[in-house]
């Protein structure tokens, strides 16, 4: 039984693996092809997006080798068999206890670490070679865009490591919240101390942290070999540095001889709405449980959202094979494929349920408990599905046992009392 079960679960995933990253590998192909994209990175982001798709597809891959290979006995009129002998569908699906055990900690290891280190590091393949991109499509005398990144060059060398006469212009993103902020920052810096003072505006408020722009002017610029590191860097040689904000009168300058910019960089450990499917099991850990600051809320819903999907995702390979062992009994003369499809849409049902439970999470909805019903819900449904049929005969059977003595008690009490 292991060894069936594990082949044809091999199998399935393998078909399935194929058919989902084949509408991805093409895609990527057309990227390449339009030159944003090195060919030689092709299957290196293939290969660290495959762990996206396997926690998704191995709990399905696993449902449907059980419903095929029990299906399979069925049909043959093994179980019949089997069942004759003394051995229950119950005991012979327990056979099988190892193999779902050792599925069940992959789905772990693939859920709580496989995937977040594939999506960094896919992100950080994806921000060097869209650095790279963009110093490919440099032309003397124009600016190009990369990211918060806007640079013009004078000229450049031919293998466009050299450049001469570098402006380089950084925007700082603007963080939710910060329009607030800025407008106070903007009234703080439009009027006198004295009116300020009888407004009663804090320090804080005239001193926040305004977005400001960095213009660096440099006479060259070289690119740092930096290696596989995911990080590019910049020399400007004899520059200037200035620091603008918008709305303020204040501004910050500062002369070099030599400045070396970081353009992109690996991902930050600080746990944002944005990185939180990239952050590791400790970091997450913290920030949902509040043990770590986090900017805002969302974060804080955003990170237990994320890891309850962690935590509920393994538990889809024990719920596989106490749904798959009822549902795959068949009658004689019916196909075992007329109750896969639909077999297959309740297991899914409860795939989705877990994203669909993730989006709730982090908007606040619903608890992050949520999951720990959903999952029991499951399981109740399918121990009903196993002991259900055999619960109602027991309860059907005895009721028939005891009807029969009824009857015979109340015709001798009629004789009785017809005799004189």
């Amino acid at each position: 039984m292991t060894q069936q079960v594990a082949s044809t679960t091999a199998l399935v995933l393998g078909f399935l693996v194929v058919m989902m990253l084949g509408g991805r590998l093409i895609r990527y192909f057309g990227i390449a092809a339009e030159g944003n994209l090195d060919i030689s990175l092709l299957f290196t982001i293939i290969g660290y997006n495959l762990p996206y798709f396997l926690e998704l597809i191995l709990p399905l891959a696993f449902f449907i080798a059980l419903m095929l290979v029990f299906g399979r006995l069925y049909v043959d009129q093994e179980m019949a068999v089997i069942n004759a002998s003394g051995v229950s569908r119950g005991r012979l699906a327990r056979l099988i206890t190892p193999l779902i055990l050792a599925l069940f900690v992959g789905e772990a290891a693939l859920s709580i670490v496989g995937k977040p280190w594939g999506v960094r590091s896919s992100e950080a393949v994806w921000q060097q070679q869209a650095v790279t991109s963009a110093f490919d499509l440099i032309r003397p005398n124009e600016f190009i865009s990369s990211g918060n990144y806007h640079l013009y060059v004078g000229s450049l060398s031919d293998d466009k490591k050299q450049l001469q006469n570098v402006i380089l212009i950084q925007s700082e993103p603007e963080e939710k919240g910060s329009a607030a902020k800025q407008a106070a920052v903007d009234i703080s810096n439009g009027i006198d101390p004295e009116t300020a003072e009888s407004l009663e505006i804090s320090a804080a408020v005239k001193n926040a942290n305004i977005s400001k722009d960095t213009i660096t002017l440099a006479k060259r610029a070289e690119q740092v070999d930096t290696g596989d590191t995911g990080v590019t860097q910049l020399d400007l040689f004899q520059g200037r540095r200035y620091e603008v904000g918008a709305g303020s009168l204040k501004y910050n300058q500062v002369g070099f001889d030599r400045y070396r910019i970081t353009l992109t960089e690996s991902s930050k450990e600080v746990v944002t709405e944005n990185n939180i499917e990239t952050q590791a099991i400790g970091p997450l850990w913290q920030a949902a449980t509040g043990s770590a600051q986090v900017s805002n809320t969302n974060t804080l819903r955003a990170a237990q959202g994320e890891l309850g999907y962690r935590f509920a995702l393994p538990w889809l390979m024990i719920i596989a094979p106490m749904l798959a062992v009822p549902l795959a009994q068949v009658r004689p003369r019916q196909g075992r494929w007329l109750r896969l499809f639909p077999s297959i849409l309740l297991f899914v049902s409860c795939a989705l349920g877990i994203i669909s439970l993730k989006n709730a999470v982090s908007k606040g909805s619903v608890s992050v408990w949520s999951y720990a019903w959903l999952v029991l819900g499951f399981m109740v449904l399918a121990l009903y599905m196993n002991w259900g049929s055999r619960v109602q005969h027991r309860l059907r059977f005895r009721k028939q046992k005891n009807a029969p003595l009824t009857v015979i008690d109340s015709q001798s009490n009629g004789s009785q009392g017809g005799q004189p």
